[in-house]
């Protein structure tokens, strides 16, 4: 298993400044070839300055979910660090 990228990255408009929320879809590939999944995901930042990454699949992923959340965290931390989500 293993997270390409996330394309077509939308944020959406939340009138909460801590929370940034997107919708984009991750490009996966589980071992049969590439495939794409539609989702959403949150970006909080705690008051002690902690980031809460929120991940939600709108397609169905057959594939046990543990794993693939956690490399789509580590890919949407740094695109945040990076400054490559949207605005």
């Amino acid at each position: 298993m293993k997270v390409i990228t996330i394309r077509n990255v939308v944020r959406k408009d939340i009138p909460i400044y801590y929370r940034l929320m997107y919708t984009g879809v991750a490009e996966i590939d589980l071992g049969k070839g590439k495939t794409d999944y539609r989702i959403d995901f949150s970006i909080e930042i705690k008051a002690t300055g902690q980031m809460l990454i929120v991940i939600t699949f709108l397609d169905q992923l057959d594939y046990p979910l543990f794993p693939v959340v956690q490399e789509l965290k580590k890919l949407i931390s740094n695109m945040h660090y990076d400054g490559t989500l949207p605005n």
